[in-house]
This record gives structure tokens, C-alpha cells and sequence, in this order.
């Protein structure tokens, strides 16, 4: 358990560890953006700490940076063909921002920290503990600047789940006139500050319960 709520809560890799923040402000400017980035986000993590796992007893240590970053790439690249193939439609809007998963430094990370250590088990329920909480960000982030920005929510949900998913959105109407900032790339730092400012102040309770025991084990 402690696996899973350091991935979605604790130490969720955009509200705590801060890492992908190009992609999580850039592509969140539609909630659709933001979930399907993030699901191809979770399925390399879970891709390539399975391999990285199953490989640890292999790899020099000399070696082993590279050849994660290889299983990186390739895991992003065949994640990539197969969105341009059967999504051509959300793979265009997400733009360079797929292959970009590459660089992704939680991906990395979670390679060398924790998959190189642990057993293949462990490993995967760590990259989908990772990747549902960065996920969660996106999703959250992209819903909130698409409702105030464009007075959408789902739009182009179609492009993921065909085209009875037209039905699923909802439109606030000709007569909301949009707020600019929301929808522009300083808007999600604004809207991010916001999530780190909520989840600190939900947080908040549990680490004034937190404090008086570690001062009396001290």
C-alpha cells in the first residue's frame, strides 16, 4: 500500500517531485490532451520498469543509464507508431509531446531508484501507482483550463473514443466569452499552483499530527 500512496499521493510526480512539467503545462489545454498523454505516459512507465526489472540481475553498472534510456525510447517509439496508426487524430493534436516521453525524468527515475532494485511485481505496481498519480494531474489540470478557458469539457473526445463519444460533451454556450488566460501556457502554471496549494493544505492536518510524535521520539 505504501507503494501505491506514495505514487498517487505522497510523492506523486507532478505535485511533489515536480518532474514532466513541460508536458503537464503544455498539452493540458483539453482535459482529452491531458488523459491521453498521461495513459501514454503510464503505459511506457509500465513497459520499461518491467524490463528494467527483469533485466537488473543482467546489466553492468558501467551500462545500465544507457541501456534504459534504450528501453525508454523504444517503448515511447512503438507507444507512438501505435497512436499514429489508430489515433492519428489525438496523435496530431499531442503534437511532439509524445516522443518527448523520452525525456520525461520521472520515467527515468523510477528505472534507476526503485525497478533496477525491486522484482518485477513491485516494479509494475510502482509505474502504475506513478502513472495513474501523474495521470490524475493531467486530467485534473486539462478538465479545469479547458471548463475555464474554451466553457468545454470533453471536447474532442471522440478522437479517443470514436465518434458517438461527440455526445459526451459539454458547452457552456456561444454566450461564455472564454478566459484567455486559462487556456494560454501561463494559465497552467496558475492552475498548478492552485493543485500544489490544495493538496498542501489538505496535507496540512496530517503533518500537525506528524510533528509532536516525531518531537517526543527525538
Amino acid at each position: 500500500m505504501s507503494v501505491c500512496s506514495a505514487g498517487l499521493w505522497r510523492n506523486n510526480p507532478g505535485l511533489v517531485q515536480l518532474l514532466g512539467l513541460c508536458p503537464l503545462l503544455a498539452v493540458t489545454s483539453t482535459l482529452i490532451n491531458g488523459l491521453a498523454l498521461g495513459l501514454a505516459t503510464l503505459l511506457t512507465l509500465l513497459v520499461s520498469n518491467t524490463l528494467v526489472s527483469v533485466s537488473r540481475g543482467w546489466l553492468r553498472p558501467e551500462v545500465r543509464i544507457a541501456v534504459y534510456v534504450l528501453i525508454i525510447a523504444c517503448a515511447v517509439s512503438a507507444i507512438e507508431l501505435a497512436m499514429n496508426a489508430w489515433f492519428h487524430g489525438l496523435y496530431t493534436a499531442l503534437g511532439i509531446f509524445v516522443p518527448l516521453i523520452v525525456t520525461n525524468c520521472t520515467i527515468l527515475a523510477r528505472a534507476e531508484t526503485f525497478a533496477s532494485r525491486q522484482p518485477v511485481g513491485w516494479a509494475m505496481v510502482d509505474a502504475l501507482a506513478m502513472g495513474t498519480g501523474f495521470t490524475g494531474v493531467l486530467i485534473v489540470l486539462g478538465g479545469l483550463r479547458e471548463l475555464l478557458g474554451q466553457g468545454t469539457w470533453l471536447a474532442g473526445a471522440a478522437l479517443m473514443f470514436g465518434p458517438h463519444a461527440d455526445a459526451w460533451t459539454f458547452s457552456a454556450g456561444d454566450a461564455y466569452p472564454g478566459f484567455l488566460l486559462a487556456a494560454l501556457p501561463p494559465g497552467a502554471f496558475f492552475a498548478l499552483g492552485l493543485l500544489l496549494a490544495a493538496k498542501n493544505w489538505i496535507d496540512r492536518p496530517v503533518a500537525a499530527q506528524a510533528a509532536p510524535a516525531l518531537t517526543a521520539d527525538s
